[in-house]
């Protein structure tokens, strides 16, 4: 017998077939995709540390904005973005018409109007804004908005300042046009402090982090459910503790979790203790260890000063006793890190680590 398809998806960005919590900030970001006009939303940023599924709100907008009248372009802050967009809001326009069932943009399509070849700063063709103008245009004339999401913020990238500073125009200009982005704390703070990139301090900045217990609960079930399968009460349990609240982690042991059940119709305690221990090791390869060689030895020894307290709450006197340094100079890295989302600041003069597992993989390299 073929075993089961496994309905949890633990790859980078792709939907899973639940998305746990997020109920609010996806009832704002609809609400703005179908009234369109002045809402706040319709320019978002999604920042939190990796791991909390930040790809993930940004292929759902996507695929959810072809309900109100929107295609998408997807695209990744990397060199070559601002071509990318356009060729792919060309190639997601003309998809969006065929499906409607509605006569082809104009008299031909409209990749045939804007699929040429081209480099957004060479002058022969127009440039960047001039040749989006022409498509947004086309798009207007039939009722249809662009979307443009834009994952991995990267400050340093010079065509990523440039299309902030051309997007505000788009704003004015009153073109129906939305922006969402994806980043890492660090990352999306150094953009917004580009004054070329200002405008965007006005954008709608939502916070990422844990997801209550409650809705992992629940989207563990149905996915499970959903799919064929039963969970018993404390697997579940099991289950929910082991995601920690996090949406790649949950992805992780609800994978390893199905695979360890096998052809089995009920999942139980034991299978998910097993899965969640290669879950565990997939998180810190997959994350933990990417996050700890982008820190500095500042950021480590910080971490590090704050393990005799096993894991629990850190006191920033107690860091800056066991650094031996002064209290400004420990605020600067406790930024840093809180930035990264790789601590947290749950009371006052006190912090946490906030990323699962990390404690416990600096326990065995120091």
């Amino acid at each position: 017998m073929a075993l089961s398809p496994n309905p949890f998806t633990p790859t980078f960005g792709k939907r899973p077939h639940v998305l746990a919590g997020r109920n609010d900030l996806l009832q704002e970001i609809e609400y703005a995709l179908r009234t369109g006009g002045g809402d706040p939303n319709l320019c978002s940023l999604f920042v939190g540390s990796r791991g909390v599924g930040k790809t993930v709100l940004l292929s759902y907008v996507a695929s959810e904005a072809a309900k109100y009248g929107w295609v998408s372009a997807n695209v990744t802050a990397r060199p070559g973005m601002l071509e990318d967009i356009l060729e792919r809001a060309t190639e997601a326009a003309d998809s969006y018409v065929k499906a409607q069932g509605r006569a082809r943009l104009t008299s031909i399509t409209v990749s045939a109007l804007f699929g040429a070849t081209w480099e957004y700063r060479d002058p022969k063709s127009g440039n960047w804004r001039t040749r989006m103008n022409r498509l947004l245009d086309t798009l207007e004339e039939h009722g249809i908005g662009l979307l443009i999401t834009v994952d991995e913020v990267d400050p340093t990238l010079s065509e990523l300042i440039d299309f902030a500073a051309v997007y505000q125009h788009f704003v004015r200009e009153d073109r129906r046009i939305a922006l969402f982005m994806a980043g890492l704390p660090a990352n999306v703070s150094a953009l917004l402090s580009d004054k070329t990139a200002s405008f965007l301090r006005r954008a709608a900045q939502h916070q990422l982090g844990r997801i209550e217990d409650e809705d992992v609960a629940v989207a563990f079930r149905e996915t499970i459910e959903s799919s064929g399968k039963t969970i018993e009460d404390d697997a579940l349990n099991e289950a929910v503790s082991a995601a920690d609240g996090f949406a790649y982690m949950m992805q992780l042991v609800g994978f390893r979790t199905w695979q360890a059940v096998g052809e089995r119709d009920v999942i139980e305690k034991e299978d998910v203790f097993r899965g969640a221990k290669s879950a565990r090791n997939d998180f810190i390869d997959g994350v933990v260890k990417k996050t700890c060689e982008e820190l500095s030895d500042g950021d480590l020894a910080f971490l590090e000063a704050m393990m005799p307290d096993g894991g629990a709450s850190s006191k920033l006197a107690d860091i800056a006793k066991r650094m031996g340094k002064t209290a400004n100079y420990v605020r600067v890295y406790k930024t840093r890190l809180l930035e990264q989302g790789v601590i947290a600041a749950r009371r006052r003069g006190e912090v946490t680590f906030e990323m699962p597992w990390l404690y416990e993989y600096l326990v065995e390299k120091v």
